[in-house]
């Protein structure tokens, strides 16, 4: 394993029982980023590494595909996941990586102001433990060449949808 798959691993375990919220976010919503869209459209982007996770789940299938240039895989599941094998894009949400002059940390994701409620609250409607535990993931991944040109390409990507380029 090397060292962005053993951060992404890391992270995972780390965010296996935080939450956006001290309480069941989903039961606000009835789940909603865990559903596709009205377009049969759904999914999420794996991290380096994830995609041998899911090989022979009866709940999902990890699809090779292309995100801003380079090779990737995405999740496309049926929404009733076992919640510790949630990809850690699932673990996340609502919060996306973003590089900023200090280095890497986080802020809400834009595709997500389609399906979640928390969004119009900012990160400081979050748990603070939560937001600090992605902060330091994303930091942790970025420490390698391969984690951190995904993290930049994951931002790209939400960037374009910030600012409707898609």
């Amino acid at each position: 394993m090397n060292e962005c798959h053993a951060a992404v691993m890391a992270a995972r375990e780390q965010l296996c029982d935080l939450t956006p919220l001290l309480t069941d976010c989903g039961a606000l919503c009835g789940a909603a980023c865990c559903h596709s869209d009205a377009d049969g459209q759904g999914g999420v982007y794996l991290f380096p590494g994830e995609e041998t996770l899911y090989a022979g789940v009866p709940w999902a299938k990890a699809t090779p595909c292309e995100m801003e240039g380079a090779d990737a895989h995405i999740l496309l599941c049926n929404g009733t996941c076992e919640r510790a094998l949630r990809p850690l894009g699932c673990r996340i949400f609502p919060l996306t990586p973003v590089l900023r002059r200090s280095g890497w940390g986080v802020r809400m994701d834009w595709r997500a102001w389609a399906m979640c409620p928390l969004m119009r609250y900012g990160t400081k409607g979050l748990n603070p433990a939560f937001v600090q535990a992605v902060e330091v993931a994303m930091r942790e991944i970025a420490r390698s060449e391969e984690g951190a040109d995904f993290l930049r390409r994951w931002q790209r990507l939400e960037s374009r949808f910030r600012h409707s380029a898609l």
